[in-house]
């Protein structure tokens, strides 16, 4: 594969970056080929010791979506990173997607707990409405401190959340850069 070949399907594998972020990634990619020919090489050597194109497209997209996640930490932009992420290699798929759906189990199950011990008073006042004979006192005083308790785990799952999206951001950018080449760079 010549220099334009390589550029252009690069250039076609970075379709979802902007513009202006192609163009400075395909400048660095001709200022490397420029650096090899000037070192007497070949642009078919060249291109075949920087790789695949489309691998190393997928491996800057993921970079980018991570960049992105970890500014706006969205949960759009958490998937879409994820999916980059998986997408480096098949083995990722394990690595990656199994503790995204832990963290996402814990999350959802912290904040219906929450939820369900919030809205215990309004079962007691419906069980009031539809049974006006089986109203008990501690009923409703069970009933205020479960919605007590399920404010408190609102407040505790608000900052989990917010911890556990950073965490795996963290373990995504990690998992990429184990992708990317070992260790080294950690």
């Amino acid at each position: 594969m010549n220099k334009q070949q390589f550029l252009n399907s690069l250039d076609e594998s970075l379709q979802k970056l902007s513009s202006d972020e192609r163009q400075d990634i395909l400048q660095d990619f001709k200022e490397h080929f420029a650096n090899g020919i000037a070192e007497g090489k070949s642009e078919e050597h060249i291109s075949a010791s920087l790789g695949s194109p489309n691998h190393i497209a997928k491996e800057l997209l993921a970079s980018h979506l991570l960049e992105k996640a970890e500014r706006t930490e969205t949960t759009g932009n958490i998937v879409r990173a994820m999916w980059a992420v998986i997408g480096l290699g098949f083995f990722n798929v394990v690595i990656v997607l199994g503790p995204f759906i832990a963290i996402a189990a814990l999350v959802v199950a912290g904040w219906a707990s929450s939820i369900a011990f919030i809205l215990s008073p309004l079962l007691v006042f419906i069980n009031v409405m539809l049974n006006p004979d089986t109203f008990i006192l501690f009923d409703m005083f069970f009933s205020m401190m479960l919605c007590g308790l399920g404010l408190f785990i609102a407040i505790g799952m608000f900052y989990m959340t917010k911890g556990f999206i950073r965490g795996f951001v963290r373990y995504l950018r990690f998992n990429t850069k184990m992708v990317k080449g070992g260790l080294k760079h950690v």
